[in-house]
């Protein structure tokens, strides 16, 4: 019997040193695999990946499974990588679910072992340098493939996924006609091709014919165009016929050119007069920056009274030296259209430069609004809220003078001139702006006289920038002037769902509208409501979706992947703004909280100071 148990331990024994020893095997597998890659692509310094440190717990942007025994996941977009993945080095992964390498320099041909790993889900290889064909042989499933932004060519292979639920093969020079087994994804997935033809694009008997006569015919089973060659009558007439019309072309050219720069001129110059006359009534055309397109608008004191000229009302604490008349002969540069009104950019004879908003669609009585500027006047104390300087009111008129803050709004910091020569907004300044921001907020809902008061209109336009990027939140209290028509028409991204069910304004939707500004300054995306601007999204939904399926990293804004990288604090504010944006708005976090979770993630030593003066206000006095 002994022997027996013995023997029993003995083979327990050598099936769990030679299950471990597998495990170990597969680990270091997975090591010279990642190394082979590390050593032979250059990239940036900041990577971390050293061969006497652990894989799984030390290596930046390297996920292994729970128990540690293989990698899963590759995430390591901007990282700098430039130049060619070598042959049998990620492909080697056996149990790898998400590659992600966007936004980096790879070049050449994409190795074929890499997307037919057969436990691969995600890809996300965009922004990169990859020519080439696409590797016909792909993980069957695979959830998820982006390629776009690549130099990729040739015909695309009939790909048999049945678990593909993403796809974007667009900017790239794919030729030919566009297989059925993918036909089913929208065009987005598949501009930039200009080559390519059939469902959801153009049918191939309407793409048009090449310009260029020297193209060869295409190896793509779709149909090929070149142009006719144009075949000469007989008796050599084509050459007189062809010299003399394009005699009379060239003629025919000469005097409509002339004609056309003529009409250049007088148009110039019409236009020159008009704005000097526009500059001297005190009106310039102006960009609106957050809703609505810009225009030349009458002067925004066109239904002050005459007999009122100097009823401006000024807060206590204001050392403005201006009267209304100084205000109406100020040049003004429209800022941008809201909810609100049309905001103006104010220019005094005396250098002093000031904001004035012209309410519209105000529908309450001069006492009442009166008292509700009372009640606007006192939240300009703090810090993080722009205070209101003046107001005026008459029964067509009702104008809010602010500080001008040269910074601008966070949204144009946000989604202003994207593109080459554009300074990114970097993760210290998000987060910094994030946080005063929540500070004004929840200085807002700080019970004053006994009401619970509100904002009601959060979003990007209404945080300014200080110098020092510094989150201000302006607008306030103007909510309760407006119908509620003018108030639900706008920003439709940032509103709670009882906002939109029920026109159910309170603290917990201003949370949720925080929550949608969170993911903004995330992911760099514009919410929706703002027709014109590209990534327009509904941001709580399409976050949601990708942090479902474990791709988390992929939610973060391409530039702040430019610079240093600090994904876990990005990480910890996603969930953050997740927390605002519950659908449950019981559930949802107070500004208080936001505040501190948000300090919390700069400053950990906040949350052991929080936790133990929490404790000490629990303790009953004897």
């Amino acid at each position: 019997m002994k022997f027996q148990f013995r023997a029993f331990l003995f083979v327990l024994l050598s099936f769990r040193v030679s299950l471990f020893s597998l495990i170990v095997a597969d680990l270091n597998s997975d090591r010279e695999a990642l190394l082979d890659f590390f050593n032979n692509v250059p990239h940036s310094p900041r990577l971390n990946w050293r061969e006497s440190t652990p894989i799984c717990t030390s290596w930046a942007g390297v996920t292994c499974n729970q128990n540690g025994t293989s990698v899963i996941g590759i995430h390591l977009p901007g990282a700098g990588f430039k130049g060619s993945i070598p042959d049998n080095s990620l492909g080697k992964l056996d149990s790898l679910k998400i590659l992600s390498l966007h936004t980096n320099g790879l070049r050449g041909n994409l190795p074929s072992d890499i997307l037919s790993v057969p436990s691969l889900q995600y890809v996300n290889l965009r922004q990169n340098n990859f020519s080439g064909l696409i590797p016909s042989s792909i993980s069957s499933k695979l959830v998820a493939l982006d390629i776009s932004f690549n130099n990729f060519s040739g015909v695309i292979p009939d790909f048999d996924l049945p678990s593909l639920k993403y796809l974007n093969l667009s900017y790239n020079n794919f030729n030919g006609s566009i297989p059925n087994s993918i036909n089913n994804f929208p065009n987005t997935s598949f501009v930039g091709n200009s080559h390519l033809c059939g469902p959801p694009l153009n049918n191939c008997s309407e793409v048009p014919p090449s310009s260029s006569p020297s193209l060869s015919p295409s190896p793509s089973p779709s149909p090929v165009y070149q142009p006719l060659s144009p075949t000469a009558p007989p008796n050599g007439r084509a050459t007189t016929s062809k010299s003399y019309f394009g005699l009379a072309s060239i003629l025919a050219l000469a005097i409509g050119g002339c004609a056309f720069l003529s009409l250049l001129v007088l148009v110039i110059y019409v236009c020159c007069l008009k704005r000097n006359k526009t500059q001297s009534s005190g009106i310039l055309k102006g960009k609106a920056h957050c809703a609505g397109t810009a225009e030349v608008s009458k002067s925004f004191g066109s239904g002050v009274q005459e007999a009122e000229k100097n009823k401006l009302f000024f807060f206590e604490g204001c050392s403005c030296s201006f009267d209304l008349e100084d205000l109406l002969k100020a040049s003004a540069e429209v800022l941008g259209k809201g909810s609100c009104g049309t905001t103006y950019r104010a220019a005094l004879e005396d250098g002093t430069t000031v904001v004035v908003k012209r309410m519209r669609d105000v529908l309450i009585g001069k006492r009442e609004f009166e008292q509700q500027m009372e009640v606007v006047g006192r939240f300009g104390r703090h810090p993080n809220v722009i205070p209101l300087r003046a107001y005026y009111y008459s029964k067509d008129e009702k104008l809010l003078v602010y500080n001008y803050m040269p910074g601008g709004s966070l949204f144009s910091m946000l989604h202003g001139n994207r593109g080459m020569g554009r300074a990114p907004l970097d993760w210290d300044s998000r987060m910094k702006i994030a946080l005063g921001a929540a500070k004004g907020i929840a200085s807002i809902h700080t019970d004053h006289m006994g009401s619970k008061l509100t904002h009601g209109n959060i979003k990007s336009c209404n945080v300014l920038i200080t110098q020092e990027h510094d989150g201000c939140i302006t607008d306030v209290g103007l909510t309760p002037l407006m119908s509620i028509q003018s108030t639900m028409s706008r920003a439709n991204g940032y509103r709670a769902p009882e906002v939109t069910e029920f026109r159910k304004i309170t603290q917990k939707s201003d949370v949720y509208s925080f929550g949608v500004l969170l993911l903004e300054l995330l992911t760099g995306k514009t919410p929706l409501g703002y027709p014109g601007y590209e990534d327009v999204v509904d941001l709580p939904r399409w976050v949601r979706s990708v942090v479902r399926e474990e791709w988390t990293a992929e939610v973060f804004d391409e530039e702040l992947l430019r610079g240093p990288y600090f994904e876990e604090e990005m990480v910890q504010m996603l969930q953050i703004a997740l927390a605002c944006v519950t659908k449950v708005a019981d559930i949802r976090p107070t500004m208080d909280e936001a505040v501190r979770n948000i300090e919390e993630i700069r400053l950990p030593e906040l949350k052991n100071r929080n936790t133990s003066s929490e404790s000490e206000s629990n303790v009953q006095t004897p």
